[in-house]
């Protein structure tokens, strides 16, 4: 640790390597104030202040009356600060969100490829019914964005990744909490949003790689040009 570093990062830093050492995983219990107290040679006050700040970015749990607990690692943290970043840009800027559709969209568009090698028929049909929700939802007038979220997330199940779903659940939630903050109306071309998801689905059964990404981008276009004209449809 640097001498330069202040003093609560670096007790922070002494916990998390505590927990490291001790193969401590989600829900185990940490020692207690006083146990931390004395191995780490700080005060109670230290020792609180950064449970306090390890408990924001999720890596502790202080359950109060029973003691604290590893965290789960979530990626909150990550949410709460990209929809903060992205909010305190101009309402009219959408560089912001333009910056995160890039990240998510390298992700999707790379990852589409694997897709369909690994993706069973079954995971197909799966994906195909949640774009024929998505259909009678427009059919009806009806905002379908949670089924957009599910279709996405189904989408890399075969990748056997859990990190894969979280993050772009991440990117999801902030751009639905953007679209809430900013007051955007829904997306006003449902029937586009259907094909171009149908149209992913299509390339994937025909085990089309090449096709699948290009389908996937052609998507992101239509994401890409929702956000610059205020619409909410994030999928």
């Amino acid at each position: 640790m640097s001498a330069g570093e202040p003093r609560n990062n670096r007790i922070q830093r002494a916990v998390v390597q505590l927990i490291l050492d001790r193969g401590l995983g989600p829900g185990a219990p940490l020692p207690t104030e006083a146990e931390l107290m004395e191995d780490l040679g700080v005060s109670r006050n230290s020792v609180r202040e950064a449970l306090k700040a390890l408990q924001a970015l999720d890596i502790v749990e202080i359950r109060h009356g029973y003691g604290t607990y590893v965290g789960q690692a979530s990626l909150t943290p990550l949410v709460d600060g990209l929809t903060f970043r992205t909010l305190t840009r101009h309402a009219d800027d959408p560089g912001a969100l333009a910056e995160i559709l890039q990240v998510r969209e390298v992700l999707e568009e790379g990852l589409i490829r694997r897709v369909a090698t690994t993706v069973t028929e079954a995971e197909l049909d799966r994906l195909e019914a949640v774009v024929t929700r998505m259909e009678l939802a427009g059919r009806a007038g009806r905002p379908f964005p949670e089924l957009d979220h599910q279709f996405h997330e189904l989408l890399y199940v075969s990748l056997g990744n859990a990190l894969v779903p979280q993050l772009l659940g991440a990117f999801w939630t902030v751009f639905r909490r953007v679209a809430g903050a900013r007051g955007w109306t829904a997306d006003p071309a449902p029937d586009v949003t259907v094909r171009r998801h149908r149209d992913i689905v299509t390339a994937l059964r025909a085990r089309d790689a090449a096709g699948a990404q290009q389908a996937m981008a052609v998507h992101f276009r239509g994401i890409e040009a929702r956000a610059v004209r205020g619409s909410w449809g994030v999928g």
